[in-house]
């Protein structure tokens, strides 16, 4: 390569400026750790206080569903009547988390219980039916047929 073919490239480099190329890679923007830090600042201006010591948390939805925290981290403050709950949520159904959460039903969610309850039953004598009907439509055997020698295959 010649020098001053060399020194009239590097010339044209420009780093800025008008006509310059557009960078190539998008960067990823981390918006979480902001809103992250949003919240927490506004939490800390209605003086939440971490609350210790909480094994599950169960968020009760009218679909009779439930959302459940294992080892949530709490934050509470009772004069704004905000709670905070951090942790992995998992939706479960009611009868999934049946025996041990029956302490922390409250009257709506018992009445839902109940329902759920009557739908079961509803539901199993329902299939019982079915399943006698079904019983009824198998054909008997015939005597002196001999089936298994037509699936042979030679």
């Amino acid at each position: 390569m010649d020098a001053q073919k060399l020194a009239r490239l590097q010339a044209s480099v420009r780093i800025g400026g008008k006509g310059t190329p557009r960078r190539k890679t998008k960067k990823a923007t981390k918006s979480s750790g902001a809103d992250d830090k949003k919240l927490q600042a506004e939490l800390k201006k209605l003086n939440v206080q971490p609350i210790q010591a909480i094994e599950e948390v169960n968020m009760f939805k009218e679909d009779g569903n439930v959302i459940h925290f294992t080892a949530p981290k709490v934050q509470a403050s009772v004069a704004a009547n905000t709670f905070a709950v951090y942790g992995n949520p998992e939706e479960k159904e009611l009868t999934e988390l049946l025996p041990s959460i029956l302490t922390q039903l409250g009257p709506e969610s018992l009445n839902d219980l109940r329902r759920l309850a009557e739908q079961y039953q509803s539901l199993q004598l329902n299939n019982k039916k079915e399943g006698e009907e079904e019983d009824d439509e198998i054909p008997d055997l015939v005597a002196g047929e001999d089936f298994d020698s037509k699936n042979d295959v030679e």
